[in-house]
């Protein structure tokens, strides 16, 4: 099995990526939606669980591609394939 690194947001961190409430957030960790720890009296979501939950949700799936991250992802592209990776390097 691979080592993998485990990252973890705050409500407020979790609402800005997805472009959603941190109350939607909330009734995520209430319903038991997402994988959390509380740290010093703080919610820590496990970022993987809130890619899942974000994907099984049309809304929050909607929303992450027009408020949250995703509204990003088409200017992250590399235009200039000189600097782009070598997709047969990845191979």
């Amino acid at each position: 099995m691979a080592n993998q690194t485990l990252i973890r947001v705050s409500v407020s961190e979790a609402a800005r990526l997805f472009g959603v409430n941190p109350l939607t957030i909330r009734r995520a960790l209430k319903d038991q939606d997402l994988r959390y720890v509380v740290v010093r009296g703080r919610y820590k979501i496990d970022f993987s669980s809130l890619i899942k939950w974000s994907q099984q949700r049309p809304l929050v799936k909607y929303k992450t591609e027009t408020k949250g991250l995703g509204q990003y992802v088409e200017k992250w592209r590399i235009k200039n394939t000189l600097y782009s990776p070598n997709p047969k390097a990845a191979e």
